[in-house]
Parts: C-alpha cells; structure tokens; sequence
C-alpha cells in the first residue's frame, strides 16, 4: 500500500487502559473467504491489517520487539487477519471485528491469540519502508489470491470503554485507496 508521508510514523498515544484505547491499522478488506485462513465460511470481511495500539499485546506468540518478552509488543506494528461485520453500536453504517458471543465456538485458526473477536495473528512481518507498507503473505494455494479483489484503507480503531461486544469498532476511516470500497484491487504474483 502506497501511503502519503511517513509508513508508520503516526502511533496512537498510550493511554495506560485496554478499555477506551485506540488502534492505528492499515487494511487490506478482502474478497478472500475467511474460510480460507481458518475462519468459518462466510463469517464477514476477511481484511489483512498492520496495526499499532500500544496498551496492549495482541501477539502473544511472538515476539516482535525482539526483547525477550512476548506481552510488550503491541506498539510495533503487526499484522492481523481480521474478520469485519457491520454493528450499528458502532456507528451508523460503522463496522466491527466481529464479536465472538459467549459460549460460540466458531472455527479459528491456530494462532488465534485467545481474544473473543475474529482475528489471527500469524506473526507474518509487516515491512514499512518510506511511503509503502507492505505484507508478504504464503497461501497453500494461489488461486485464492489470483481470484479476490481488495482494497486499501488507513483507519482507526478502538476498544469499547466497557471492553464488551462490540469490543473493536472501525471508528475513523482517514483514506480508502479506491475512495469508494469497491475493491478493485488484484494480488500481483
């Protein structure tokens, strides 16, 4: 993804709560089935994200920081397979990671990192290098890639003050590549 200044170089302020805090991410919203990194079939959006948020560590098998401590790292940026829905709790027409409600027991992958949302964290490296940030990604079979579309968007996110469904929300888009979220983008090999 092409990006105007800096890759990187904003972060969200640490705020020293998970409740309320903010995540910075860079996404890629997919045609891609969830199904095919370890979701349920049809279960929303599958979306690549980079993300920073600083008051909490969503990676736990990894250690991104290279420190020695698996639970410092949610500052560096990161990667994530994230599955959206909408959710008007947050906002007209706003979407969410979705919840995963109490007591669900949805297909996950195996890198899930144990928290009642859609997402993986598969510890892929996310490179940002001047105005590009960018995510090699292996699939066992390419043509899941060759056949999807995608798009580019910069947003924000946070975490619900009370930490309950919905506990993600998508609460600012700042640029869509394609300015309308039709997806038009394809995978080059």
């Amino acid at each position: 993804m092409a990006v105007s200044g800096r890759a990187g170089a904003t972060r969200p302020t640490a705020t020293g709560s998970f409740e309320g805090s903010t995540v910075f991410s860079y996404v890629w919203p997919t045609t891609i089935d969830p199904w095919e990194v370890g979701f349920d079939h049809d279960s929303g959006i599958l979306a690549l994200a980079v993300t920073s948020h600083p008051d909490f560590d969503d990676t736990p098998l990894f250690d991104e920081s290279r420190d020695g401590d698996r639970a410092n790292d949610g500052g560096e940026w990161h990667m994530h397979w994230v599955v959206l829905g909408p959710d008007e709790a947050c906002g007209l027409g706003a979407l969410k990671v979705q919840d995963i409600p109490e007591g669900a027991a949805p297909r996950l992958p195996r890198t899930w990192p144990g928290v009642p949302i859609l997402i993986d964290s598969p510890g892929w490296q996310p490179m940002l290098d001047r105005e590009t940030v960018e995510v090699r990604v292996p699939f066992d079979d390419i043509s899941v890639v060759r056949g999807a579309n995608f798009d580019g968007v910069t947003a924000g996110l946070r975490i619900n003050a009370s930490a309950h469904a919905p506990l993600l929300c998508v609460t600012d888009v700042f640029k869509v590549a394609s300015g309308d979220l039709s997806l038009p983008g394809q995978v080059n090999d």
